[in-house]
């Protein structure tokens, strides 16, 4: 099959028994139909078009290696510099459709998946653990362009650290049974974004935290798999005008609870279980960060520069560019924008060959940029709304300049070069990215993308080599370094 193009995805989602749950109703009809994925949906097959888009075929898609056909470069296996360039590239031209406002475009789970193609040599010979399990979903993910989710998060029930589960029906997700057929799984996971909206569900244990060994697997299976729901958060999707909401009706990615009602996951589909010391140091061990961090930080410079486009299209439309303190906002954007641009040209430059013969992207400069993304993309948000003041909440509506109060917007809504009605949808593209529910939600995700940032940034100081600035000081005055 190869790189499947938009058409195919929608007809592949709506042809799923996926049991999706929002707003207490089972959702029945065509899931590219309802209004809360309608979007979202659309956005996606946008995506895959773009895969045969005649000038992008070689940008975005690679002969596969096993059939000769073309597939899509978010599943290349890096075996060179040239090829973790090839990728960025690929990622950039996706995170540009979504202005990078997509955290679960197809490429990040692809590039997950890929990863752990890369790194099942950890899983050799050891027990309950079948590597050639993960390079058999790789191949079918890679030949037949197949989309996933995934969640490993377990439900906060109580996050103080002795808290140990003791429910007679489990929460977390946990195994409960082992049959000739697979692994019975009962419980729940959080945080499934777009759930229910991909063909699988990638589910494994948290890789930062300790688990028993009912609670160390990793696996995936068909989004309809039976006993398997997702029930979605509210959705904020405001409505299908572009003008009003032109944000969250195209790039709404709902997010899910995963529930487990006695699943069972075919031996086929398990890549370990019931291993703790796996469960925690594969993640660690693999090419897992390297590689996601690399597309995750393509797709955030991405959504920098869209937000510094914002910021800097409400400075132009009421005509504020001449203050310093407005340049000084900009200014702190655009410094950002160019040092996660450096970390990611360094995590390239510095990327070296794994013991599996693997490009990895040198980790240290992508941890940088992990851990500030997190604290400054809200203020990004906060510098907008500055910029915006009053005119971020006196918004008409599409309909009220179809209206008889039309004449009085044109006049006293006009800007300094534009008229009313661009004006308008300036700004409310400036309130969907920072002050609607979707604007709230995109902060608080970017905040906690890749977990709690105190955690990730005691992780960057525990492992970062700082040996050099001891040495010289060592020298210096003659103290010795302590260990």
């Amino acid at each position: 099959m190869g790189a499947i193009d938009g058409e195919g995805f929608i007809k592949r989602i709506d042809q799923l028994k996926t049991q999706i749950w929002l707003d207490g109703e089972l959702v029945k009809e065509p899931i590219s139909q309802h209004k809360a994925f309608k979007g979202v949906l659309k956005t996606k097959a946008s995506l895959y078009d773009l895969q045969w888009q005649p000038d992008l075929v070689d940008e975005m898609t690679f002969e596969s290696p096993a059939t000769k056909e073309r597939i899509g470069i978010s599943f290349l296996q890096p075996r060179m510099k040239e090829d973790l360039h090839r990728r960025r590239k690929m990622i950039e031209q996706w995170a540009r459709v979504s202005c990078g406002l997509l955290g679960r475009s197809p490429d990040y789970l692809n590039t997950v998946i890929t990863s752990f193609a890369c790194s099942t040599d950890y899983l050799k010979d050891k027990e309950n653990c079948f590597p050639d399990h993960i390079h058999s979903l790789y191949t079918r993910a890679r030949e037949n362009d197949l989309s996933f989710t995934h969640t490993f998060i377990t439900p906060q029930v109580n996050r103080s650290r002795a808290y140990f589960e003791t429910s007679d029906e489990p929460i977390a997700a946990k195994i409960v049974g082992k049959t000739t057929d697979g692994l019975i799984i009962k419980g729940a996971r959080l945080l499934a974004t777009q759930g229910g909206l991909t063909d699988e569900v990638l589910v494994f244990s948290s890789p930062t935290l300790y688990c028993e060994p009912e609670e160390s697997f990793a696996f995936s299976i068909p989004s309809d798999t039976p006993g398997l729901k997702f029930i979605c958060r509210e959705s904020f999707v405001g409505g299908d005008s572009h003008f009003n909401y032109p944000l969250s009706s195209r790039f709404e990615e709902i997010d899910s609870v995963v529930v487990f009602d006695n699943v069972l996951v075919p031996w086929e589909c398990v890549f370990f279980h019931s291993d703790t010391q796996v469960a925690s140091e594969f993640f660690g061990a693999s090419a897992f960060h390297p590689f996601t961090v690399h597309q995750v930080v393509t797709r955030q410079i991405v959504k920098t520069e869209f937000m510094l486009g914002v910021a800097e299209l409400l400075v132009q439309t009421i005509n504020v560019g001449e203050y310093l303190h407005i340049q000084e906002k900009l200014a702190e954007i655009i410094m950002s924008l160019e040092t996660m641009k450096a970390l990611l040209a360094q995590s390239e430059l510095d990327a070296q060959l794994d013991s599996s013969g693997f490009m990895r992207p040198s980790l240290t400069p992508l941890q940088v940029a992990s851990n500030i993304f997190p604290r400054i993309s809200p203020h990004f948000s906060e510098i907008i709304q500055l910029i915006g003041a009053s005119g971020m909440v006196t918004l008409p509506s599409e309909r009220d300049f179809q209206s008889a109060i039309a004449p009085d917007l044109a006049h006293y809504l006009q800007a300094a070069y534009r008229p009313a009605e661009e004006r308008v949808k300036i700004f409310r593209l400036a309130w969907d990215l920072t002050m609607s529910a979707f604007g709230t939600r995109q902060t608080q995700y970017e905040r906690y993308f890749f977990g709690d940032p105190v955690r990730s940034a005691s992780h960057l100081y525990r492992s970062y080599a700082k040996d050099t600035g001891m040495q010289m000081i060592e020298k210096l005055i003659g103290f010795p370094n302590q260990k």
